[in-house]
């Protein structure tokens, strides 16, 4: 018996060919500008705001100071990886928001 916290492993006959994923949920990278990952497991149908939302207080990031960015396209909150198309392990682009500035 493991303790909790450490990975048991599995006895018998099993095969990797019985995990059952489920088709309803997609996991998600969103990839900081240094190249820090953070991974996510959300429902197909469900707003990328939640996602947005958690990485922002994960990162302790203010909301409106980034961007989230996939496949060059900006993502609305209401959106969700259904209606992108985002297939498992896409990955979204997290940006800081640059504002104004120009050259003299």
């Amino acid at each position: 018996m493991s303790q909790e916290g450490e990975p048991s492993q599995a006895t018998g006959d099993a095969s990797q060919g019985d995990v059952k994923v489920d088709p309803n949920t997609i996991n998600l990278r969103v990839v900081s500008q240094d190249g820090n990952e953070v991974y996510f497991k959300i429902k197909r149908n469900t707003n990328l705001r939640k996602l947005m939302d958690a990485y922002c207080q994960r990162q302790a990031i203010d909301s409106s100071s980034i961007r989230f960015l996939y496949d060059g396209q900006r993502v609305q909150p209401e959106q969700t990886p259904k209606e992108l198309e985002m297939e498992d392990n896409d990955i979204i682009d997290a940006v800081l928001q640059q504002t104004g500035g120009c050259f003299l």
